[in-house]
């Protein structure tokens, strides 16, 4: 029989669920249509007065069929909040329309108040929604669950526990694929779920392995041209203006054949050119040409070339020798609210988020293959046809 006392035996420590629920959650978001409607979620909460409770962090799952848990990580410690909708301790199965004896009783004076939380409970029956509770006070050593609960007989699953807390008790990245891919009905790489599961942030390639229809150029577009905010930012400060596609420079041409697509241009005369065919889901290189005869490839993707053009606005001082701290530093200086707003955008776009040193280093390799990968235009026909790399060694500090 699987109850919260089986549970209780099988959670890893706070810091290592915290940690795997947050996995969870990004996983989920990657793969849906809309982040929004994911099954899994973590987030900072602050629902809780400081008469009722701490805030802290709160991860969520609700199934869509009436099943959902909560676990609730605090100062005070963690609460474990399960409810199976069929399960005959629901309060709606009992005919005092109560929380099922023993469930709760033993919760610590400390936690008892996330239990009070206006989400975990319905108008019609005034107690909290929960068939299986767990708890965790700061310092304790074990999980804990009430002591005096008398399970109904008839079910190897009781309290849902079983169900609802599967991928808490096993974390395996194999049992974690197998949920995705049957969540989702498509393939899911071993390797992304192990990438995500060890705590490493997104790229655009993992994103695009989750959900390859959600990195696509035309829904990457698409965003864009229905979001005024990253719309305007990336016209003015990102300098990848979409309505600028007519090229100041005559038409280019790649030493590999390679056909180019201007995407996106800027106010200085700069060009943005999608690489290769278009392919459905397949990810185009970019190459930026400016009005002074240079030319680099800046990004593997357009999802890359966005984050890119978000994160690191200065990325042009980057290619000259700029690097932190003075890189950006003048951009900061007007702009102090950059890093929250381009953590909006980024959201906004469904772009994994990123750091200053990633995307740094990821825009300098890409651009040392602009020539020996052939990514170096040139004018067919022009006496001085090939455009100059842009570059340049790093400068020293000052």
């Amino acid at each position: 029989m699987n109850t919260v006392h089986t549970t209780a035996a099988l959670l890893p420590d706070p810091d290592l669920l915290r940690a795997h629920l947050r996995a969870l959650a990004v996983l989920d978001e990657a793969m849906s249509r809309d982040p929004r409607s994911a099954r899994y979620s973590f987030s900072a909460f602050s629902a809780f007065s400081a008469d009722r409770g701490p805030a802290g962090e709160a991860a969520l799952m609700v199934n869509g069929s009436g099943d959902e848990f909560s676990v609730l990580f605090t100062p005070a410690g963690v609460l474990v909040r399960g409810f199976d909708h069929e399960s005959r301790m629901s309060p709606y199965a009992t005919d005092d329309e109560q929380v099922w004896p023993g469930g709760i009783d033993d919760v610590p004076a400390a936690l008892r108040p996330l239990l009070d939380e206006p989400a975990f409970r319905d108008e019609d029956i005034d107690v909290p929604r929960v068939t299986a509770c767990l708890w965790r006070e700061s310092g304790d050593t074990a999980w804990r669950a009430g002591t005096g609960i008398e399970f109904p007989a008839g079910s190897p699953d009781p309290d849902g526990s079983g169900h609802l807390f599967r991928l808490l008790t096993d974390r395996s990245p194999e049992a974690v694929q197998a949920h995705f891919e049957d969540e989702y009905g498509r393939p899911v790489p071993i390797e992304v779920i192990r990438h995500v599961l060890a705590g490493h942030p997104l790229t655009p390639e993992t994103a695009r392995a989750l959900n390859p229809d959600a990195l696509s150029d035309e829904a990457l577009l698409g965003r864009i041209a229905a979001n005024p905010e990253v719309h305007a930012y990336l016209a003015c400060d990102g300098e990848f203006d979409l309505t600028l596609t007519d090229p100041i420079e005559p038409a280019i041409a790649l030493p590999a054949g390679l056909p180019v697509e201007p995407v996106a241009g800027c106010n200085a005369g700069g060009t943005h050119y999608l690489c290769g065919p278009a392919t459905p889901g397949g990810p185009r290189p970019v190459l930026y040409t400016d009005s002074e005869g240079r030319a680099t490839l800046i990004a593997e993707s357009l999802a890359e070339a966005l984050t890119l053009a978000i994160v690191l606005p200065s990325w042009h001082d980057a290619l000259a020798g700029f690097r932190p701290p003075a890189l950006n530093a003048d951009y900061l200086e007007d702009n102090p609210d950059h890093a929250t707003v381009a953590a909006r955008l980024l959201a906004a776009l469904r772009l994994p988020p990123a750091t200053d040193a990633d995307v740094l280093a990821r825009l300098l390799t890409t651009a040392a293959r602009t020539v020996p990968d052939g990514f170096l235009p040139h004018v067919p026909g022009d006496e001085d046809p090939a455009f100059d790399p842009m570059l340049e060694p790093a400068r020293p500090s000052a």
